[in-house]
């Protein structure tokens, strides 16, 4: 799985594929069916293909990944967008709050 932000900016990202010549990528939401296509010059680095872009993605969304080479698929993969950190990551970051208990057994007889 790749994890993408939602950012403006170029963000890189790398694969091993197939083969090592792509023109383009897809990005298709994984509720909506919305598929976002972005033409690309990727660079070859060791064994990897290394992609710069843009992308416009959701954050909190997933996302099948598709690189192409003219109609071939030669990588796919699933993307998930968050702006949180990855190392401290929660799923329910914002959502969840804990309540507090002083955890007394109390027997009744």
């Amino acid at each position: 799985m790749i994890i993408l932000k939602e950012l403006a900016t170029i963000q890189t990202f790398k694969v091993i594929p197939r083969s090592y010549t792509a023109t383009s990528i897809t990005f298709t939401h994984e509720e909506s069916g919305e598929v976002l296509t972005y033409s690309i010059t990727p660079t070859i680095d060791r064994y990897y293909l290394s992609i710069s872009k843009i992308i416009a993605l959701k954050d909190n969304h997933f996302y099948t990944l598709n690189i192409l080479n003219g109609t071939t698929v030669i990588y796919t993969d699933k993307v998930f967008v968050t702006n949180q950190s990855i190392a401290s990551y929660s799923i329910n970051n914002g959502e969840y709050i804990q309540s507090s208990s002083n955890n007394d057994y109390v027997v009744y007889e």
